[in-house]
């Protein structure tokens, strides 16, 4: 196990190099000119070329880069260019609200993807099955600010239940964590409903129903547990998806997480924040795989990490 871990640390180190090499190249690759945001359009080009040596911009891609690794290896993500304040200090700041926001909506969209999986399973064929197929599909191709557009208007503004925005009670996290649950959901009740009808369809199910087992035990005892196995995956990917890919969702509702963080700077091409967005992101995806993947032996002895 000891060296199985730290092969996946070795891996989970070189995909955090690749995506800090493929995002900084990406964005040096952009038509802005983070000097000339910073100066202003009326300054002079003298003043965006001192500001552009000043940040190390007019330097090769390679020593650019190679200055970020640097700072890396010593903990600096870097200093924010438009709010003069390090990244890792403004990340930091952002992050309870994140984590928050993304801790209610895994817990929205597992409940729902869990319990309609299960139900389109044991109904297989019926109405309530196509039913469930098709909310599904509706709820993973609907779009996110549409879904928050529709939420706010329904549940703020016609029956006023819960605020428009803002942030700092449970009422505030309803909404958003309601909007990527929703989202989120279809996919978990079609991958709970095809595990569902495998498991449904073995042998010792079928030893169960003969014992004479209730339906409901042989389904929350027998069934349910090995049919969830994909779902630890699933969430280990969501961790991540969650902590920087839900700006929409955090702009529309005014929630000051880090994906507003991150829309923020995008808008003023503040590379030093956006490279710090990305790479917590991409961290978060990489440990919650490395823990879906340690977790998944002790759900099931039968899986053995190799």
């Amino acid at each position: 196990m000891a060296f199985v871990l730290l092969r996946r640390l070795g891996q989970a180190l070189l995909i955090l190099l690749g995506v800090a090499a493929i995002t900084f190249v990406l964005l040096y690759a952009l038509p802005a000119d983070p000097a000339r945001m910073i100066a202003g359009r009326s300054a002079t080009a003298q003043t965006v070329a001192s500001i552009r040596h000043e940040l190390g911009l007019d330097q090769p891609l390679i020593i650019q880069f190679w200055t970020y690794l640097s700072g890396l290896l010593h903990g600096d993500l870097g200093r924010s260019y438009a709010q003069k304040t390090e990244v890792w200090t403004l990340i930091v700041a952002r992050l309870p609200a994140t984590l928050i926001l993304m801790a209610a909506g895994i817990t929205v969209e597992v409940v729902l993807g869990i319990t309609f999986g299960t139900v389109a399973a044991v109904k297989r064929g019926g109405t309530v099955d196509r039913l469930v197929m098709m909310a599904s599909f509706v709820g993973v191709s609907a779009p996110q600010f549409v879904v928050a557009l529709l939420l706010l208007y329904v549940f703020a503004v016609t029956l006023g239940w819960f605020p428009m925005s803002g942030y700092g009670s449970f009422a505030h996290v309803v909404l958003p964590a309601t909007t990527l649950g929703v989202l989120g959901a279809g996919w978990y009740a079609r991958m709970v409903r095809s595990a569902m009808i495998d498991v449904l369809n073995q042998d010792y199910v079928r030893t169960a129903r003969a014992k004479g087992l209730s339906s409901r035990r042989i389904i929350l005892r027998h069934a349910l547990p090995n049919a969830i196995l994909p779902i630890v995956a699933m969430i280990g990917i969501d961790i991540g998806q969650f902590m920087g890919g839900v700006v929409v969702v955090e702009a529309v509702y005014g929630w000051p997480g880090i994906g507003q963080l991150a829309w923020q700077a995008i808008q003023q091409v503040d590379i030093p924040i956006i490279m710090g967005v990305t790479l917590t992101s991409a961290l978060a995806i990489v440990t919650g795989n490395l823990l879906a993947d340690l977790i998944a032996p002790f759900i099931d002895p039968r899986i053995r990490t190799s």
